[in-house]
């Protein structure tokens, strides 16, 4: 809980004092401190350590047990030295519990929230008694938050205060006076229900204020378990909502919908954040990566994966609720004045058995979901076309009464499905709604395997079931580009739906896309262009980023694949967009647009029969150049306004592409691809290269640094190594909504190698973390292993890269000389921890 959760304790040694109206009550001599005994809060403390270690004859505790002991062991010393301090029944002082203990939720380093209740007592008298029990578990080392009040003191503070009022709607009698702590719970409970009308919104505000400053927590780098949106922050707000009588505190997530309800969630949550407690010796909310294998091993839930799984699902879970809770809630808002006398909400039709009412979306009064197969789409799609959310108790009508759709599926269904997913970013709420309730995995059933999967890699800022939703958010706004919208938003939808099941997610995901539309009664030519689009979605970004597109065989590769198909290419095309927008920022650019763009357009012209374009010969000023064995260097702006070529003609020697890739590093250009050449006994390297900020550097500045490498005058990696440096302490904290959650790590980097269409080249593909001068390092690498690169793609997703590499096969014509290649790349990637093995993406 809060520092000061009542708002006006203090927290730490110091005298107690009593805050708000009412008389105001000293803290006494401090003088007297040292008569007052803290030795039996220190064997609260000890007694406290020894259950979290399991030592002596304790054995280590599972979560709950540890919970319901931490509670017995503090409401035992707090009763004990109550009677001990004279607080007894009829003696006008009262001990109550707010936080944690006040809810039966006591963490191993949860602060201990107490409330010292007197009932207009003698200031001096109050003072000592504050003092004899608040200073013993301050010298004991226990953190604590405590004020001193009268009744009518602590009901003035809840009534100006929505912190403390929260905080004492969970206010729980420990010793004392009972009539006085039933005084405080009763009058705070009563005063919360009159007065949540004119509280609605300040609680709402400060609720959201409170997600925007700690993000969610499904999609949190280091998510906040306690304030995090999901969170168990949230879980006391239903409760609060409950006691105000606006809801019945669980709306609509019993324990038969997906991952077992809300009790369930908030069950998962707080094992979580014990163990995390117990993990780190201390008082933490927020979920570390370098600890999640831990907890998640010490839960029996698995690795840091499941553990992310877990921890998404739950938090699903209680956003959802809060999201039902906090709608029902403005609904039932106690009318006044004339609002009194309106008319209640009408009902607007929107569809056959479909209504708004309230604004919500509804059942019509002659709707019969037993006898109405299509309802749950019709619903789904009325929702998303009017852009308002399904009421909860639809969705629990519908789980309990609609049945399953007969295979095939009717033909009005898949149009409904196919209306939802074309409604754009309306979508994701419905289908979230569904998803919650069990409704989304009766209609798509394969969906389980996917849901709440984290991803693999750290690119992807979602998991793997919002990844499929976002990506149809992002095709509907491409459907004017298609022939066939119906089946690209199907197809995103879709696309990773093989993932989580071991294997080649496009060739698992293949069978089950078929399996899905056969069941939804597609033709069976659109079913196998479905089929081939899942299949093939990796297809288009994958040749593009880590192929030579001047090689007619890798467009004829392309074209083969697709068996010379102009719609499934065009499908590819918009695919392979949204599926790129929807993974996070930064993954789609103009660059990548650009490949694609035009592997796209040269397979067009393949399949039209057309003459493939030839690479330009070199140009004759660099022959020139390059004739004369002189340095140069030029850049020129590219068609689409950002990035740039960047041309390096030099003495061909050892070193030199390393020189140049460590010389465009140092200067903040970011190299996007490199094609290397050679003539007349000279290279000509063509980078294409963007600015990492501002302006571009002076191409005479490059070539001065450049000449300065080769002659051993600048020591390229050194330099390179503290701006890598000075950029990764200096990196700001990531924004809660571009995060991924932290148990989601870094990969560890892979290479691979692929046969290339010419016998005379072998290619290396590299999947690492991107850092300052990477392609500098990996040059400096292939040059002192004796591997001649003859050109290289350079492509950046977010913090990874993604490097293709052809390399003389010279360099790599055995397993041993392979493998000290690799040692070679290895030694400069940045590492990391192993992982489990991971399907391609």
């Amino acid at each position: 809980m809060h520092s000061d959760p009542q708002g006006s304790g203090t927290r730490g040694p110091g005298p107690a004092h009593s805050a708000g109206p009412g008389p105001s009550v000293s803290s006494g001599q401090k003088s007297g401190r040292s008569d007052i005994s803290g030795g039996a809060a220190v064997d609260l403390a000890l007694a406290r350590d020894q259950l979290l270690s399991g030592a002596g004859r304790n054995r280590r505790l599972d979560t709950v047990s540890l919970r319901h002991a931490l509670v017995d062991l503090h409401e035992f010393w707090l009763a004990t030295k109550g009677a001990e301090l004279g607080i007894r029944h009829d003696c006008g002082f009262a001990i109550v519990a707010v936080g944690g203990l006040g809810r039966r939720e006591m963490l191993p380093y949860s602060d201990l929230d107490l409330i010292l209740l007197h009932d207009d007592m003698d200031p001096a008298i109050v003072s000592s008694v504050a003092d004899r029990l608040w200073y013993p578990l301050w010298d004991a080392h226990i953190k604590l938050d405590h004020s001193v009040r009268t009744v009518p003191q602590a009901l003035q503070v809840a009534a100006h205060d929505l912190t403390a009022a929260l905080g004492m709607l969970e206010a729980r009698h420990i010793a004392g006076d009972i009539e006085l702590s039933n005084l405080l719970v009763g009058g705070v409970r009563r005063q919360w229900r009159t007065g949540i009308r004119n509280r609605f919104d300040e609680l709402i505000d400060m609720t959201e204020t409170r997600w925007q400053r700690n993000g969610q927590i499904a999609h949190r780098a280091e998510p906040d378990l306690k304030s995090g949106r999901g969170g168990l922050r949230d879980v006391q707000l239903l409760n609060a909502l409950s006691v105000a009588q606006l809801t019945d505190g669980m709306p609509g997530l019993g324990p038969e919908v997906p991952g077992g309800g809300l009790a369930a969630a908030h069950r998962r949550l707080l094992d979580v954040r014990t163990e995390l407690h117990r993990v780190a010796r201390r008082p933490r909310d927020q979920l570390r990566a370098q600890d999640a294998d831990e907890i998640g091993a010490a839960l029996r839930i698995g690795d840091r994966f499941d553990l992310a799984r877990v921890l998404t699902e739950s938090a699903r879970t209680v956003s959802y609720s809060v999201e039902v809770g906090i709608r029902t809630a403005g609904n039932s808002l106690p009318r006044r004045g004339l609002s009194r006398l309106r008319r209640g909400p009408v009902r607007r039709p929107l569809d056959e058995g479909v209504v708004e009412h309230g604004g919500e979306v509804a059942l019509a009064r002659d709707a019969h979901p037993r006898r109405d197969p299509g309802l749950i789409t019709r619903v789904a799609a009325a929702a998303a076309q009017a852009g308002l959310p399904i009421s909860a108790a639809t969705l629990t009508r519908l789980a309990d009464n609609a049945p399953e759709l007969r295979e095939p599926w009717p033909r009005a269904a898949l149009n409904d499905l196919l209306v939802l997913l074309g409604s754009g970013r309306r979508a994701v709420d419905v289908i979230e709604a569904l998803d919650r309730t069990g409704l989304w995995g009766r209609l798509l059933p394969e969906w389980g395997a996917v849901r709440d999967l984290p991803p693999r890699d750290a690119v992807h800022m979602w998991t793997v079931d919002r990844h499929l939703v976002e990506t149809a958010v992002y095709a509907s706004e491409l459907t004017t580009r298609v022939a066939r919208p119906d089946l690209l938003v199907l197809g995103a939808l879709l696309h990773d739906i093989g993932k989580g099941r071991g294997g080649d997610h496009s060739v698992v995901g293949a069978e089950i896309a078929t399996r899905i539309g056969r069941r939804m009664g597609m033709w069976p030519s659109d079913l196998a262009l479905l089929t081939a689009m899942v299949r093939h979605h990796l297809l288009l970004p994958h040749t593009a980023t880590r192929r030579d597109l001047d090689d007619p065989d890798t467009v004829a590769a392309v074209v083969d694949t697709l068996g010379g198909d102009p719609l499934l290419l065009e499908l590819l095309h918009a695919l392979a967009e949204a599926d790129s927008l929807a993974t996070g920022p930064g993954v789609w650019g103009d660059w990548k647009a650009s490949l694609i763009r035009e592997l796209v357009r040269r397979c067009r012209m393949m399949m039209a029969g057309e003459e493939l374009p030839h690479p330009d010969p070199i140009d004759p000023e660099l022959a020139r150049v390059a004739s004369a064995g002189v340095v140069h260097v030029a850049l020129e702006p590219r068609d689409d306004g950002r990035s740039l070529n960047a041309t390096v003609v030099a003495p061909d020697e050892p070193g030199v592409l390393a020189d140049t890739a460590g010389v465009l590093a140092l200067h903040g250009l970011r190299v996007l691809s490199a094609s290397i050449g050679s003539y007349a006994g000279n290279t000509v390297n063509t980078f294409v290269v963007i600015p990492r900020f501002g302006a571009p550097p002076a191409a005479e500045l490059l070539r001065q640094e450049l000449m300065r490498a080769r002659s051993g005058d600048l020591d390229l990696l050194a330099e390179l190594d503290a701006k890598d440096r000075a950029a990764r302490e200096g990196r700001l904290p990531e924004r809660p909504e571009q995060a991924v959650p932290g148990t989601y790590s870094q990969a560890p980097p892979r290479l691979i190698w692929f046969d290339a269409s010419d016998p005379g080249q072998v290619l290396l593909e590299l999947r690492a973390e991107d850092r300052i001068g990477l392609l500098c390092r990996l040059a400096d690498a292939f040059e002192r292993a004796g591997a001649d690169v003859r050109w290289a793609r350079v492509t950046t997703l977010g913090t990874t890269v993604v490097d293709a590499f052809c390399v003389d096969p010279r360099g790599a014509d055995t397993k041993a000389a392979r493998e000290r290649l690799e040692q070679a790349l290895l030694a400069v990637l940045p590492a990391t921890e192993p992982e489990k093995p991971a399907d391609t993406a």
